[in-house]
């Protein structure tokens, strides 16, 4: 085998710190983390519904100082998810709600970059953003949330480069048509519903879990060479 080993694909021992991780994909990727020996601190504005065994740490990423404060406050960090997040249906055409949107979002993920990256250049760690279909997509009812996630994929291309000297290695990935409370309007909305269903192969919704193993995937060492990209994670809505 000419000294090849099976590829590694632990997180065992690391830290990772997930922001919104109260809500439906970061409970997800936290379970999924903690389950695979990681060590996970969850950040969000309100407590979570229950007690799962993570750190919890409460945050608005729209507060520089208090990402300042938390920063100050975690000694090692191997791995950083921005899940934080929301969406507005027809109310994101009114400028301070799209500004609000594009904080939370994207000005929220380079707050959350810029302050952790001193813990990730010592640990040689990995920043994973989250994206969206429409990152890809024109999204008439959410321009704020649309433009934020359009601009994810811009920001993960320009922080890897740019965090490329200090061996942090920045991916995203863009979820499909997923099962959680920020989707619910657009699963309750009849015809809106009917359009996803006739181009999504699956045919379905898909549950947060589906999502959580590409995001241990790219912090595992497997990944490794995997930098710059957003993989998208859609039971095939892109392709089709």
């Amino acid at each position: 085998m000419n000294g090849s080993k099976a590829p590694d694909f632990s997180v065992a021992g690391q830290h990772v710190l997930i922001s919104g991780g109260a809500g439906g994909i970061g409970t997800a990727f936290s379970r999924a983390f903690r389950d695979s020996g990681a060590i996970v601190t969850i950040t969000d504005i309100k407590s979570p519904a229950n007690d799962e065994g993570f750190r919890f740490e409460q945050l608005d990423v729209r507060d520089d100082a208090a990402v300042e404060a938390l920063a100050a406050k975690i000694d090692t960090l191997h791995v950083l998810i921005h899940c934080a997040g929301r969406l507005i249906r027809h109310e994101e055409h009114k400028p301070e709600v799209f500004r609000d949107i594009i904080d939370i979002h994207l000005v929220g993920n380079l707050r959350l970059a810029t302050a952790f990256r001193p813990h990730l250049a010592k640990t040689q760690g990995c920043l994973i953003n989250i994206g969206s279909m429409y990152s890809y997509f024109g999204a008439a009812m959410i321009p704020g949330y649309a433009a934020a996630k359009t601009g994810i994929v811009g920001l993960t291309k320009s922080l890897a480069l740019a965090y490329a000297e200090d061996g942090i290695r920045v991916n995203a990935v863009a979820p499909g048509w997923i099962n959680t409370e920020i989707s619910r309007r657009g699963r309750e909305e009849e015809a809106f519903n009917a359009k996803v269903m006739a181009r999504l192969p699956t045919k379905r919704w898909s549950e947060p879990e589906e999502l959580a193993g590409t995001a241990v995937f790219l912090a595992s060492p497997a990944a490794r060479l995997i930098n710059g990209v957003t993989i998208p994670v859609d039971g095939g809505y892109v392709a089709s």
